[in-house]
């Protein structure tokens, strides 16, 4: 019996799990019995995996963690690349009933640090790229993995050892409650949390949204910018593509304007995901036209709020609307977006079909449309915990429902309306104002390529909003510029709106999936202060 999807009494999709469940089984094994083995499902620019010689390699790497000791529930972090060993490695984890932990591969020292200890990982991987970073962080902490080894290079390598281990491998009988992998939330304030998620996380975040919104299906071939490291990534890059038996296109290099565009004229993607800032640079760069993306159908949008100015640009360039969403580390995958043929732009769009959405007061009481509050979620898919942190998961998460820490408003026609952070909503003129709606008219002017707006308190005291501005071509930085800019902003708001403070900078702070840290311009400009 396989995974199957019911609808409770209130019209709430859910899925069924057999028992036992071991995603990797339903990610992986399944597609041999369907008769995929031959197709390709995973693509680099110069190889290609089948998907027999995915569940065949899935099976020598769990192997190897097997040999090396590692057991059940305890962790590996995977410290590695987008390339097609990081499938090979995370599934055959899973099918050991060991977890897997990827992490951001751009953390420093001291952040690998206390992630070692925080998770008391039995085993660490990690591509040879990142070896100073993780090898220093190994040497300053006290707590020592039982296996750590390079992914390539080396007899000693993981990848080399793989290559002498059984192509056979049975599935721990694991259950769909049962721990299965974790992230590292790095959020847009404070420290890593790690995040745990089940077997069953993996089959319901690909059906309800995948499956029930995005319309994938076996003929599509998928290209994420977003990394594999993240939810994001996660879940466009590997387990949408491997739910439905199509395929995956992974590239290694850093991705720009440049490196994409030839991965989507060689490739020829039908499905293609980024975050606003990638769009918007990709539209800088002037590379994009809709011969080159001749079989492209859907294009996804998550991670920041996507400006309606960039939609339309990007529609004008490619012919494919963009299909944008929200979601977050603790529900795993996408839980509110437009849909193919519903596109609002300016909105997340609706509630993904499965996941209940509630937008409260600090009371905990639900608010009237066109109000601003809270976003609470609840899902089969949420996290059940944060791990080593009881009272911030009791916090976070009361009844099954999740607290993003969003502010949001649902409009009279029942679309979700991202206002920001709950400490990014500005209180100007004794209104509450959304951080987006000031940068969403700041990106429209057009020698903007992208804006972030925080309140700051003028010599009166009173808070005004201050606008962080990256140019399209930093030579034009000035106060003339600025002053344009103003004048601009006029057309496009109402006063009180308008950004008393024009900064511009090189980039904006952001975590690894994109979303602004607008707590640090808040910091810099408290430093400016205390520096006067």
């Amino acid at each position: 019996m396989g995974v199957t999807v019911e609808v409770s009494a209130e019209g709430i999709p859910r899925l069924r799990f057999p028992e036992p469940f071991n995603a990797a089984e339903h990610f992986i094994d399944r597609h041999l019995a369907e008769g995929r083995g031959s197709k390709v499902a995973v693509r680099t620019l110069d190889r290609e995996v089948s998907y027999s010689e995915l569940a065949e390699s899935v099976n020598r790497f769990g192997n190897t963690l097997a040999d090396l000791g590692m057991r059940r529930g305890e962790r590996v972090l995977m410290v590695v690349n987008d390339c097609p060993e990081f499938f090979f490695l995370f599934w055959g984890a899973l099918k050991i009933g060991v977890i897997p932990v990827p992490l951001n591969a751009l953390l420093r020292a001291i952040e690998f640090a206390f992630i070692i200890r925080d998770s008391q990982c039995a085993g660490l991987v990690y591509s040879s790229e990142f070896a100073d970073e993780v090898e220093a962080a190994l040497a300053a902490c006290a707590w020592r993995p039982r296996a750590v080894l390079r992914l390539q290079g080396g007899e000693d390598a993981l990848t080399e050892r793989a290559r002498d281990a059984a192509p056979e491998l049975r599935a721990v009988p694991t259950r769909a409650a049962e721990d299965g992998y974790w992230l590292y939330s790095s959020g847009t304030t404070g420290r890593p949390k790690g995040v745990v998620h089940t077997h069953g996380d993996l089959a319901v975040c690909s059906q309800l949204y995948t499956v029930g919104v995005l319309g994938a299906r076996e003929s599509d071939v998928f290209f994420c910018v977003p990394r594999l490291f993240f939810s994001y990534g996660l879940g466009a890059a590997m387990c949408a593509p491997l739910w439905v038996g199509g395929t995956t296109i992974l590239d290694e290099r850093r991705q720009t304007p440049q490196t994409v565009m030839e991965v989507l004229k060689r490739c020829a993607p039908t499905i293609f995901a980024a975050v606003p800032t990638f769009f918007a640079k990709f539209l800088a760069a002037g590379v994009l036209t809709r011969a080159d993306v001749p079989r492209l159908r859907r294009c996804m949008s998550a991670a920041e709020p996507m400006p309606p100015e960039l939609h339309r640009r990007w529609l004008e360039a490619s012919g494919v609307p963009i299909m944008e969403g929200i979601g977050s580390t603790e529900v795993g995958h996408i839980y509110i977006s437009n849909r193919s043929d519903d596109i609002r732009p300016g909105t997340m769009g609706r509630p993904v079909p499965g996941y209940q959405i509630k937008i409260v007061d600090d009371a905990g009481n639900d608010v009237a449309d066109e109000m601003p509050g809270r976003l609470l979620v609840k899902a089969q898919s949420v996290t059940r915990r944060y791990w080593n942190e009881p009272e911030r998961t009791a916090k976070a998460i009361v009844n099954g429902w999740f607290d993003t820490g969003d502010t949001f408003r649902r409009d009279k026609d029942g679309y979700y309306v991202f206002c920001g952070r709950g400490d990014d909503m500005l209180k100007i003129s004794g209104r509450w104002i959304s951080p987006f709606e000031i940068e969403s008219a700041l990106v429209e002017h057009p020698q903007v390529l992208e804006a972030a707006v925080v309140g700051r308190a003028d010599e009166d005291g009173l808070v005004k909003a201050e606008a962080w501005v990256v140019l399209k071509d930093s030579a034009q930085a000035c106060e003339l510029t600025a002053q344009e800019i103003r004048a601009f902003c006029k057309g496009k708001l109402s006063p009180y709106k308008f950004p008393a403070w024009i900064h511009f900078v090189e980039h904006l702070p952001k975590t690894a999936t994109g979303k602004i840290q607008r707590y640090k311009l808040r910091a810099t400009q408290q430093e400016k202060v205390g520096h006067a």
